[in-house]
Formats: C-alpha cells, structure tokens, sequence
C-alpha cells in the first residue's frame, strides 16, 4: 500500500501591501520553488472534498481527496491520483454525472516558496483575495504536532495571524453561501 500523506496546512490572509512585501522578503530570503497557478474544481462534501486540479504553470493534473475540510483541523489524509491536464474537463464531467452538484471552481493565482522547511504558497483568488498556505507534508500521524509547531514559527516570524479553524470554518461558508448565490460566477 502507498505510504499516506497528511498536509500540516495552515492560512493566513491579508491585503495587497502585505501580500507584496511577503513576496519581495521571500524572493530574497527563501528558496523560490516557481509560479504554480492553477485552476481548480472543488466537489464539496460535509466533512470532505474531492477536487480536480490542473496546474496550468507544471501542465500536470491531479484529483486529490482530502478526508477533511477546511476550518475542520489543520491536517489532510489526502489522496491523488495524476491525471492528463487535457483529461481534467472529462473528469468534472464525471464527477457532476456522479450526482455530485456542490461545486466551485477558483483559479488560483499562486507562487511557491520553501523557507525553513516550510512550504509556502502566496496565492490570490476571487474567492479568498490575497492569502498564504504555509505547509509541511509529513507521513506519519505522531509527527504532526512537530510540523505545526514549525509552520507557525514560520509564520510569527513573517508576522502574519493564521487563522483558527473557527475563523477558517466562519470564512469557508460564507464563500460556499456567496458561491450558491452565483457572487464568483463568470
């Protein structure tokens, strides 16, 4: 069996003048891992989320389920399995086929930073602004905490809030009830 990936993720938000003085000091001081945009359909569950995902920066895909959901706990059991960029569409397809109809689709202006140890995705999207993931992926459940401990060492030194699990839960369904209301359709 495939060795399991839990993602430590963690989030921060902010405004344009931080989102551009984190990228100047992380083009300086850390590691410059490249742009990575992607265009991404979440299909929401309760207590999960299944999404396809093309990275149109790697022109790779994947569909990835992760056994959480945002604003549930910091850590994601997740899955994925790579796909063909031009098989992304087939998929969405297959999913809304499925039954699967709580669906949002964000393109993600993002790029990637590595920075002691941590991996950082400076991002901006219609639905979350300007915000940053900060995450570590470890393979066993016992090293989570240690992960965590180094995200958020990270992330007072870059003097950011990151967000609880409440603020992120509140965050998150206020953009799934804005999203059924149609504010981020095209």
């Amino acid at each position: 069996m495939k060795q399991r990936n839990f993602e430590i993720e963690l989030r921060s938000m902010f405004d344009k003048e931080k989102y551009d003085q984190l990228f100047d000091f992380l083009s300086e001081n850390a590691q410059d891992l490249g742009e990575d945009n992607k265009d991404v359909f979440f299909f929401l569950f309760p207590d999960k989320l299944l999404k396809v995902v093309n990275n149109v920066s790697q022109k790779t895909a994947k569909i990835v389920l992760k056994l959480n959901r945002i604003g549930q706990a910091s850590d994601f059991d997740e899955t994925e399995i790579p796909i063909s960029p031009s098989d992304c569409k087939k998929a969405v397809e297959m999913f809304k086929r499925l039954g699967f109809n709580d669906i949002q689709n964000t393109f993600q202006k993002r790029h990637n930073f590595m920075y002691k140890g941590v991996e950082l995705a400076l991002k901006y999207s219609n639905t979350w602004s300007y915000h940053l993931e900060l995450e570590i992926v470890v393979h066993e459940e016992s090293e989570k905490n240690v992960a965590e401990k180094k995200i958020l060492e990270v992330a007072k030194e870059l003097n950011i809030h990151v967000l609880s699990n409440k603020e992120l839960a509140k965050f998150t369904k206020k953009v799934d009830k804005d999203y059924k209301k149609g504010k981020y359709s095209s």
